[in-house]
């Protein structure tokens, strides 16, 4: 657990934090939100002692930070920058081992911990330990960095802005990463951003902040349905706005573009692995040409699946469909009316372009949008 008592923090006569007090509980998703200069990133970075505070206690878990060795302190949490901050005459390995080195962990430990992480994010151990970062795409490299900070297992993750110099397909594809991890490793993550939509899609409680103080804290949920001040509405944006809720929105708005798919010729045990590794129970099956043709779940696998039998053969044909351009309203009113679990959003070739999902932040931003919705 993390607590802020009444911290402040000045520079000359400029106040950065303003008499912060909030408590953050053990293994909470929570995002750092509000304009340039609110203070956002100061309250980050006062949580590992990158900044010492005037006046006012930080605790973890109980224990006054300041009176705790920083360098130590700072070993026991990660922390993610937007810069990333590879080492560049570093393997892969040997960027993720840094903090376990300095722990004394062995050869055997290090590398053991490096296959671990590796594998959350699906870059196999061979095939990358020993590249340097200059051999990686940027939204490799901030993987790296991410599993770099969860290497000495850390209970608490701080992340400053991690994905803002990425283009918005990787920088979802790692939102998504990021947030399983968390639910998976159970860990408690303090994430700043300046976007909204960032902050709804991976926060369990959003801070808002402002000139110093906490403006709102609350649910993704609760902050749609009553931002506390207009400021917080203004960031909310088409979340919100009356205009915005009157005009309509197109399926592509709500999707999510990283789709598991998975070639018609695949076979079935290979099917299955793909499954395991991405930790889903069904795949979107496409033709050579990376057309649509259906969905193939475990159970239709378990049920009729023969070893090294092609995956085409076990295709459900009938999985709901829309088109990128199509009302969302009906994408979401089709979704809810149905048993499924999600909605194949297709381009004009019929590619996959995304996939939208029964979560909690779809539902909320449809009643935010919409009204109640029929369920």
């Amino acid at each position: 657990m993390i607590e802020f008592r009444n911290v402040t923090k000045r520079y000359g006569r400029t106040t950065i934090l303003d008499d912060v007090s909030f408590t953050i509980e053990r293994g909470q998703f929570v995002v750092l939100i509000g304009p340039s200069g609110c203070g956002k990133t100061t309250t980050l970075r006062t949580i590992n002692r990158l900044i010492e505070p005037k006046a006012g206690t930080l605790f973890i878990d109980g224990e006054d930070v300041t009176h705790q060795n920083p360098v130590e302190l700072r070993r026991k949490i990660g922390y993610v920058i937007q810069q990333i901050g590879l080492f560049p005459n570093m393997t892969v390995e040997q960027n993720i081992s840094v903090v376990p080195k300095l722990l004394k962990h062995s050869r055997a430990e290090c590398e053991a911990i490096t296959r671990e992480l590796l594998a959350l994010v699906d870059m196999p151990y061979e095939e990358n330990a020993s590249k340097y970062p200059s051999e990686l795409s940027g939204g490799q490299q901030q993987r790296i960095g991410v599993l770099r900070a969860l290497a000495a297992s850390p209970p608490i993750v701080l992340m400053d802005e991690p994905f803002g110099a990425l283009d918005p397909v990787t920088r979802e594809s790692l939102q998504e990463e990021v947030k399983r991890i968390q639910r998976k490793l159970k860990k408690t993550i303090v994430f700043v951003t300046h976007d909204m939509d960032e902050a709804l899609r991976l926060a369990d409680t959003i801070i808002f902040m402002d000139k110093g103080r906490i403006l709102q804290m609350a649910t993704p949920e609760e902050m749609l349905q009553n931002p506390a001040d207009p400021l917080i509405k203004s960031f909310l944006g088409r979340h919100t706005d009356d205009e915005a809720i009157a005009a309509p929105k197109k399926a592509e708005a709500f999707m999510k573009r990283r789709v598991y798919t998975v070639h018609e010729n695949a076979k079935t045990l290979e099917s299955i692995e793909r499954m395991r590794k991405r930790e889903v129970n069904s795949l979107v099956v496409i033709d050579d040409d990376e057309r649509f043709l259906g969905t193939v779940s475990i159970e239709a696998i378990k049920e009729r699946g023969k070893a090294g039998h092609p995956i085409r053969e076990y295709i459900n044909g009938e999985t709901l469909t829309v088109h990128r351009s199509d009302d969302a309203k009906e994408a979401f009113d089709k979704l809810l009316s149905s048993s499924e679990n999600y909605v194949i959003v297709l381009n004009d070739d019929r590619t996959v372009a995304g996939i939208i999902t029964r979560t909690s932040t779809a539902k909320a931003m449809g009643e935010a949008l919409w009204g109640e919705m029929d369920a």
